[in-house]
């Protein structure tokens, strides 16, 4: 019997999505929990899976186009029947009236550059694997022929999980690192009108509002990372062993951070018309990177985590929001977010505030700088040191500028002279 594929209730606060992409196309065969199309919602980016096995029949609501929640967008037939040959339009039979998406020219955009630069004979010899396109992505960043991975899967599917035991069982040099990041513009030819993504607009919205609603001001502080690097350093391998986890520089920015709001409660909270909201926990907001825009997933509770819970929780959001599997409480209730511009170069950064936060850290490159150092005797000295730059955005609506300062020397303070447990 076939089985209707619906757009999903990602939230009691979401009531529409726009479907952005079929990872099938009518006749193809599908499996039960496979990625079969992907989301786009007012809260986050998220792919579906298809909610039975067989062979999708019938395609109602093509691309581009934004439906209510529960509305039929496709179905699934035992593959007896005839498979349509192309995705039907937005049909006006469905359940919820479909919003057209605007016009698009008829030659296709190329692909995001970040994922052209994968070679393309990869494809075609993996084109016989059965995997889904995420696995397929994992493949590629590590250099694995799928054709060499058993499959663990519903029908010898290869899953992540198989390809990353093959990475870990794989005695061969390391491999290469994935290509870097590109700009999520799409690409265009110039004089080209490309429309913007449904996160885009939604990004772009927020900003806006967000500059509309706080005043905004900066300050900077120059910070002296030799200690934590070194470390780091230090500390990384036997870490990744114990725990399963890489040790990345982020927990130590958080952890920083959460010492000052602690000392200064009103830089975690909100305004509430004529009133400020002090939150009893920190949530702690942290900016993800993506090929298709930026999102904020949400570490709830981060000042009740240790060091080692800091970095598994600031992994596992990164790792969702890469892969679409967040859900709209993940991006919800940040009391404070921290964004960093260095990872890709930038000296520093003067981020806008996320709405309701009154303020936003921003974190620069780590570079080494020559230093004055002064020793205990008063005598001074230059020194090669870690240098990075953390910025403060804050609302100075309700936060004035010697408070913002005191703030930032607690976090500069801490990170010089950390002396918390890593693990």
């Amino acid at each position: 019997m076939p089985t209707d594929v619906v757009m999903p209730q990602m939230g009691e606060s979401i009531f529409e999505g726009t479907i952005t992409k079929w990872l099938k196309k009518p006749g193809d065969k599908v499996q039960r929990d496979e990625p079969l199309f992907e989301i786009s919602t007012d809260k986050v980016d998220a792919e579906i899976p298809a909610p039975a096995s067989g062979i999708l029949q019938e395609i109602k609501v093509s691309e581009g186009n934004t439906v209510q929640v529960n509305t039929v967008v496709g179905v699934i037939g035992d593959g007896s029947g005839a498979a349509a040959t192309a995705p039907a339009k937005a049909a006006a039979s469905t359940s919820a009236p479909v919003l057209p998406a605007p016009a698009k020219k008829e030659a296709a955009a190329p692909p995001p550059a970040a994922a052209a630069s994968a070679p393309q004979n990869d494809d075609e010899e993996d084109s016989d694997v059965r995997s889904s396109p995420l696995v397929r992505k994992l493949a590629r960043e590590h250099n694995v022929e799928l054709a060499k991975v058993t499959g663990t899967g519903t029908g010898g599917r290869v899953t992540k999980q198989d390809v990353l035991d093959f990475v870990e069982r794989r005695t061969a040099a390391p491999v290469a690192a994935p290509a870097p990041r590109q700009p999520s513009a799409p690409a265009a030819i110039p004089g080209d009108l490309v429309p913007m993504s449904q996160m885009r607009k939604i990004i772009a919205q927020r900003m806006i509002e967000s500059r509309r609603t706080s005043a905004h001001v900066h300050c900077m502080f120059e910070v002296d990372m030799t200690r934590i690097v070194n470390l780091r350093n230090k500390l990384k391998s036997g870490f990744e062993q114990r725990h399963g986890a890489r040790l990345t520089f982020m927990p130590f920015f958080v952890r920083a951070a959460i010492i000052a709001l602690q000392q200064y409660p009103i830089v975690n909270g909100s305004l509430e018309g004529d009133s400020v909201r002090y939150h009893q926990h920190v949530n702690a907001g942290i900016a993800v990177a993506l090929d298709w825009g930026l999102i904020v997933p949400v570490l709830k509770n981060a000042d009740e985590l240790n060091f080692l819970g800091l970095q598994r929780g600031i992994t596992d959001l990164g790792e969702r929001a890469r892969t679409k599997k967040l859900m709209p409480a993940d991006v919800e209730g940040a009391t404070f977010t921290i964004t960093n511009p260095g990872q890709f170069g930038a000296v520093f950064g003067l981020p806008i505030i996320n709405q309701p936060n009154v303020a936003i850290m921003g974190v620069g490159g780590i570079t080494k700088q020559p230093m004055v150092i002064t020793d205990k005797d008063g005598a001074d000295s230059i020194a090669i040191r870690s240098v990075v730059h953390l910025t403060l955005g804050y609302d100075h609506r309700i936060i004035d500028g010697a408070l913002a300062d005191q703030f930032m020397v607690i976090v500069k303070k801490t990170l010089e002279n950390w002396s918390e447990e890593v693990g």
